[in-house]
């Protein structure tokens, strides 16, 4: 009887396998992603299985977009954007591809002041949260109850009790340390929160692998702030572990704002199936800055591969450089190939990742493409002065971007992503000042694979296999 209880779970389980590998052959990302889940799953189907389950996704569906269900709300953020089309005088980048990835357009009339490291963010995000008189939409991927997340946490209490609408939500991976207590700590202060613990997707649906990664705070459809930095005292430099903490966030006014507040009614729609679109306004405010600007966010529900083609786009629209800082570099195939072909052009290429390690396995992995970059003139920067966990780039003088998209498979593929993009010189100075601050805290790469260590020699091409879901 044993025998044939095993029996048939064995064929059930290879069958399973093969229709997996079937599923992997049709929808993987890449060719080598198709390859390497046939061969795991037919060689080791115990193994490759549950974590094709978990892993092998390739779109997020059941998401429901609000800005496609409100003709009314984007339609509006058009009108405007067609009525307040930059000049072309001012554009010297073509803005369409990141048009059509956001499906919104750039326009003029928006500000932003860049934040450099934590004390600034936080000091700004908490500015605006006190000033804040109509409502609050605020989401990080990561909250720690520590004691920046305590004074976030009071922040927001204070302004609930003055009678600001609050609205708080994180990432259920990301924040999975968050206690039961912070939660309910704010509910009871009347804030509306989207409890991962509590909300639909992911946790229910075999996708445990797609995170939110985004970092949005928005005020009163007035002011926003999107960048690298979560609520952790970390952010601030306090982890004796990573020391100095190297992170860029940016607060924005105009219509991005709008954009950005847009991006977060999509995601509260999501977690809480709320549409909070006639509970917001959207009533737009030009900044005299009148920089010409757009959010673009990526992510899995797209129905194309949105955040390595914006990273694409803005590579191949490089003259004279383009300056990318990322935590990780884990690259696919098209940016590899846009990356080497813009140096090959005579274009500055410049990476900046950290020194200093916060996850093993991508910081290996990025080891196995330096050289393959190097030899085409690309330069390599390694960031020594702390951690460095700002997500940015410049392009020429006239497209900067900031955010929370990394230069990696996961944010490419498996992340909710946003990144602020300006098609401003005075952006992209106010960057490339900040980013030359950071080639001077640097060294710069200059040891082949073959040279370096036999950890990094030989633990490079091992971590690389796992690109497609890092």
């Amino acid at each position: 009887m044993w025998t044939a209880i095993v029996t048939l779970f064995l064929a059930g389980l290879f069958l399973t396998a093969l229709f997996c590998a079937l599923r992997a052959a049709q929808t993987a990302r890449t060719p080598q992603g198709a390859v390497g889940w046939v061969v795991f799953l037919l060689a080791v189907p115990w193994a490759g299985v549950p974590l094709y389950l978990f892993l092998g996704h390739h779109r997020f569906h059941g998401y429901r977009v609000a800005r496609r269900e409100s003709e009314r709300v984007v339609a509006s953020i058009k009108a405007f954007g067609e009525s307040a089309r930059p000049d072309p005088e001012t554009l010297t980048i073509n803005p369409r591809p990141f048009e059509e990835l956001a499906h919104l357009p750039v326009s003029r009339g928006n500000g932003a002041d860049l934040l450099i490291d934590g004390e600034a963010t936080f000091h700004a995000i908490f500015e605006a949260l006190d000033a804040a008189e109509h409502y609050i939409l605020l989401q990080f991927y990561i909250v720690r109850d520590d004691e920046l997340g305590q004074e976030l946490q009071d922040r927001l209490i204070a302004a609930a009790r003055r009678g600001v609408h609050v609205r708080f939500m994180t990432d259920a991976v990301g924040s999975y340390s968050l206690p039961d207590s912070y939660y309910e700590t704010m509910r009871n202060a009347g804030i509306d929160t989207a409890d991962p613990r509590d909300q639909r997707g992911p946790n229910f649906r075999f996708q445990l692998n797609y995170r939110n990664h985004r970092k949005t705070v928005v005020v009163d459809g007035r002011v926003g702030f999107v960048g690298g930095h979560n609520v952790g005292v970390e952010y601030l430099g306090q982890d004796p572990k990573f020391g100095p903490w190297r992170d860029t966030h940016v607060r924005v006014h105009g219509p991005i704002a709008l954009q950005l507040q847009l991006i977060f009614a999509e995601d509260w729609h999501w977690a809480r199936s709320e549409d909070l679109l006639d509970l917001l306004h959207w009533e737009i405010e030009p900044s005299e800055e009148d920089m010409n600007a757009l959010i673009v966010a990526t992510g899995p529900g797209d129905s194309s591969e949105t955040g390595a083609m914006m990273f694409f786009a803005a590579i191949a629209e490089a003259r004279e450089r383009v300056w990318i800082a990322s935590p990780y570099f884990v690259p696919d195939l098209d940016i590899m190939s846009a990356l080497k072909h813009a140096a090959m052009r005579g274009v500055d290429v410049r990476i900046l990742v950290p020194d200093v390690i916060d996850h093993r396995t991508p910081w290996l992995a990025a080891f196995a493409y330096f050289d393959e970059i190097r030899d085409c003139g690309v330069r390599v920067f390694r960031y020594t002065d702390g951690f460095m966990h700002q997500k940015v780039f410049v392009v020429d003088d006239t497209l900067a971007g900031v955010g929370t998209t990394n230069l990696d498979n996961r944010s490419f593929r498996l992340n909710f992503e946003a990144m602020a993009l300006f098609f401003d010189t005075r952006a992209a100075t106010a960057v490339e000042a900040m980013l030359l601050d950071d080639f001077a805290a640097s060294n710069e790469l200059t040891r082949k694979l073959q040279q370096q260590s036999l950890y990094i020699r030989y633990g490079a091409p091992l971590a690389r296999l796992f690109s497609p879901i890092l």
